[in-house]
């Protein structure tokens, strides 16, 4: 799909408007978020061999990661630019970064797929969960390394197939069956968009990126209780926020009721649900 297409671009629009509705209830859950993805932050900095005086840039750092945590090891000497396209969610980074009192970031309302920083190129560019959202993901992979330094180092988390990430796939599958929704157009960004392990490779090869290496991460996200599980669902996910809107409350309710009886195998003896996902991280060199 071209960037510059009429269904792109509306496209993208969609995607702005939903990320802007969900920017809240990800500052509300970013604790939980965190402590299960942080996992992924580190894992993406030390395979960007990321250290002190690097210039660094996150692309789609949605809230802030892993840009927070690159900031924290380029220290003061360095510089870490964080890039998205929804003005709400960079304006709840540049909360956290001024609460962690990170003076050594930038934040810059940006599509991926059409980054112009005109600063000398980056030692290490990073992007967790971001990629698989941007409709045309080759001209991305191109923009992102036109933009690192001869041997820079670019490591992108993407999620794997639904079945193993159970945490997003379980309340869209079910609210999708409940809502009798059809599901999206096959090959639309999404979630699992880049899940193909051997199309991702070869992604990130014709865009110019050697000695492209892959690995899997998992990743493990809990909460207190299935109705927290349910709360947060519907905090996060502007997507979901927009395919509910137009239904009756009843039927919605029993959508979410379905959700919540789903969700309710995982938990535990003390009631908690706890959902282990896989992630694969890619590394491409410039």
């Amino acid at each position: 799909m071209n960037s510059k297409s009429p269904d792109s671009e509306k496209l993208k629009e969609e995607q702005k408007k939903n990320w802007g509705l969900a920017a809240v209830g990800w500052k509300k859950w970013w604790t939980t978020l965190e402590s299960g993805a942080q996992v992924i932050s580190n894992l993406l900095v030390e395979l960007a061999r990321i250290k002190p005086g690097d210039k660094v840039m996150d692309v789609a750092t949605g809230i802030g990661e892993p840009a927070v945590t690159a900031a924290r090891i380029v220290g003061p000497s360095g510089c870490v630019v964080a890039t998205d396209q929804s003005p709400q969610m960079l304006a709840v980074a540049q909360e956290r970064a001024r609460a962690l009192e990170l003076s050594n970031m930038e934040f810059r309302e940006m599509d991926g797929e059409l980054l112009d920083l005109p600063e000398k190129p980056f030692d290490a560019v990073l992007c967790r969960w971001g990629l698989m959202f941007m409709p045309d993901r080759q001209s991305a992979l191109k923009s992102i390394r036109r933009h690192l330094a001869d041997g820079g180092r670019f490591a992108a988390a993407v999620w794997d197939v639904p079945q193993k990430v159970q945490s997003i796939s379980l309340n869209v599958e079910i609210l999708r069956k409940v809502l009798k929704a059809p599901p999206p157009p096959e090959g639309a960004p999404g979630p699992f968009a880049m899940a193909d392990t051997d199309a991702l490779k070869l992604s990130f090869e014709q865009a110019g990126f050697n000695n492209v290496q892959i690995e899997r991460k998992t990743v493990t996200f809990a909460w207190p209780s299935a109705d927290a599980y349910v709360q947060f669902t519907k905090d996060v996910s502007g997507h979901l926020k927009a395919l509910m809107k137009d239904h009756p409350p009843q039927l919605q309710a029993e959508a979410w009721e379905a959700v919540k009886e789903a969700v309710q195998k995982h938990a535990g003896p003390d009631g908690g649900i706890s959902m282990r996902n896989q992630a694969i991280i890619v590394l491409g060199i410039c």
